[in-house]
């Protein structure tokens, strides 16, 4: 069949009629065609009933050719119609334009079609860089970028930098989210733990019911939800990333947006190089001491996973032989498992020949740390500091930048400003000394978590991390188990 297609929005004098379009096109056809004509419909997409219904007969293998007046009556999107070219290549339909003079059964109408492609690219490709960059310079504003809201907050409009904007502010759902940062960075509790926890109590997340690993790593690797200070800053810095904004805005009260294209098979949230950072509109809700605390832990994690290790036993890695010092590897024979030493079957060190049971190693382990952390707990909780020295941080920060750009000046300097560029830096110098001295001295939240509890049931990988964070090693042998704390 031979499909003729028509279209016009309004009739203007100037203009030919969809009567005449079907006259015109009628020329081109060796039979009697089906015409498809949408009155008063516009160009801007192909949203048209008599367009939409010629397509479906194309994908049912009911056209062989479509006969237009111009190419604009298909779209006036060039990439519109690359979508509609991919349909008709797709089920061997031809494409016939009278007035370019193309027609796709034809070399010069293929290559003329092939030429519309590649603009069509070009203009898929603009629009997404320009909404990119749109993106992009909301969010250096300090405005949300776009989508759904982050858990815990809700889009509002406001006014940022004399623009009207989009802003997030907090919502009923924010205690929760103190709840999950919290229990993950202080209670020892893992992320499964925490999931089954919250859709035990009928807590829903954003269009899901049950929770899972993704969904709270995604909340916990946020810093949409941190007091962003310098502690931040450093943290940021130390993963490459762009900053929108100097350390003297991070005065630990407005959180941040994290944007940047991510390469979805890769650690998405561990490679940040190049991502861009700003300080957002909204106020912070999860201290800094909390937030990092939470990123050592995720990040321990992503390192205990890809190692590949720590499949038979949480103390993976830790145990090594009380005789030789060498590590410890489990063998399985007839359903249990066993340690054996590998300074004596691989390296023939070790003269001692000896097995221990996987299960009584950790039990002894397990009660060790026990003690150890029941120690931790039972100590004197020391107080948060009343004040971080944010602002010695951020002064200790624009000092060595001061000196990196001094360093910068040295291979270009005489005599006479080489002595002056001295002279500047051991001042520097003296002063990053004073504020070190200063930051070092304010007590500081114990980094090691004490979990609510008891450590026999905490689940594998919270045994592992626990373990990780707290051990040096453990040494077995016939003399039995000895776990050293770090």
């Amino acid at each position: 069949m031979i499909a003729i297609y028509a279209r016009q929005s309004v009739d203007k004098k100037d203009s030919l009629s969809i009567d005449g379009q079907i006259d015109l096109c009628r020329q081109e056809c060796s039979e009697e065609p089906k015409v498809f004509a949408d009155r008063g419909y516009s160009g801007k997409n192909t949203d048209r009933p008599a367009f939409q219904e010629m397509l479906t007969a194309v994908k049912h293998g009911e056209v062989d050719r479509i006969v237009v007046y111009r190419l604009d009556r298909i779209s006036r999107s060039i990439t519109d119609f690359g979508r509609v070219w991919e349909i008709l290549k797709e089920h061997n339909t031809e494409f016939v334009s009278v007035n370019e003079k193309f027609d796709t059964s034809t070399p010069v109408g293929r290559a003329m079609v092939y030429i519309i492609m590649v603009f069509a690219q070009l203009e898929r490709e603009t629009i997404a860089e320009r909404i990119k960059d749109n993106y992009y310079q909301r969010v250096k504003r300090g405005a949300y970028g776009g989508g759904p809201a982050p858990f815990g907050f809700t889009i509002k409009r406001t006014k940022i930098g004399g623009k009207t904007a989009s802003a997030l502010e907090p919502n009923e759902h924010m205690e929760i989210v103190k709840q999950i940062f919290d229990k993950y960075a202080y209670s020892g509790a893992s992320l499964g733990k925490i999931a089954a926890w919250l859709t035990g109590r009928h807590i829903h997340g954003i269009g899901r019911k049950a929770w899972d690993n993704v969904a709270l790593s995604r909340i916990l690797h946020n810093p949409v939800y941190v007091k962003a200070d310098a502690d931040i800053y450093y943290y940021y810095r130390g993963k490459g990333v762009i900053f929108a904004n100097e350390i003297a805005e991070f005065a630990g009260q407005k959180a941040l947006f994290l944007w940047g294209e991510r390469d979805v098979k890769s650690a998405k949230f561990s490679d940040l190089h190049d991502q861009l950072v700003a300080i957002a509109e909204h106020d912070g809700v999860i201290d800094p001491q909390t937030f990092l605390a939470c990123q050592k832990k995720l990040d321990g994690n992503r390192q205990i996973k890809n190692s590949g290790k720590g499949k038979y036993t949480w103390l993976s890695g830790l145990v090594k032989c009380a005789h030789c010092g060498y590590a410890l590897r489990v063998i399985s024979t007839h359903g249990y498992l066993y340690f054996y030493c590998s300074g004596r079957s691989n390296y023939h060190i070790c003269d001692l020949q000896h097995t221990e049971s996987v299960q009584d190693v950790e039990n002894q382990a397990a009660e060790q740390i026990q003690a150890e952390l029941d120690r931790l707990a039972a100590a004197p909780a020391q107080a948060e500091p009343v004040n971080s020295h944010n602002a010695e941080k951020i002064e200790l920060a624009q000092i060595d930048q001061q000196i990196s750009r001094l360093m910068d000046r040295l291979e270009e300097a005489n005599e006479i400003t080489m002595r002056y560029i001295n002279e500047r830096m051991a001042a520097l110098d003296a002063r990053k000394n004073e504020l070190l001295e200063v930051i070092n001295s304010a007590p500081k939240r114990p980094s090691v978590a004490v979990p609510d509890i008891p450590f026999a049931d905490l689940d594998f990988d919270a045994k592992k991390q626990v373990a990780r964070t707290l051990v040096s090693k453990v040494e077995a042998g016939p003399n039995g188990v000895k776990v050293i704390m770090k």
